[in-house]
């Protein structure tokens, strides 16, 4: 099985600790206006699942939800992980070329 190279670049970010995670401190970056790329698992709740695109669409921030949560938690070296943001700006840049 191939892994997508946008899950390598997030486990990359994480072990150089440029991410966050969780829903509310995912919320918390967006509101600061931090530079960021947003994971949200597929099979995530409704509530944060509005939430966040309504966050990320009026912020015009990427959001990325074609993973589900072990997908997410696997590429971060964590588990039940719903909600993960990239806060740095070399690897934003180097996500939205996918």
């Amino acid at each position: 099985m191939k892994v997508d190279a946008r899950l390598g670049l997030l486990g990359l970010a994480r072990r150089a600790r440029c991410t966050i995670d969780g829903e509310g401190q995912v919320l918390e970056a967006l509101k600061r206006n931090q530079p960021t790329v947003v994971f949200l698992a597929s099979d995530a709740g409704d509530n944060i699942q509005k939430k966040l695109h309504d966050k990320t669409h009026r912020a015009d921030v990427l959001l990325i939800d074609e993973f589900d949560t072990d997908t997410l938690s696997k590429a971060i070296g964590k588990t039940n992980r719903k909600a993960v943001a990239i806060i740095d700006a070399g690897f934003v840049e180097a996500l939205k070329k996918y």
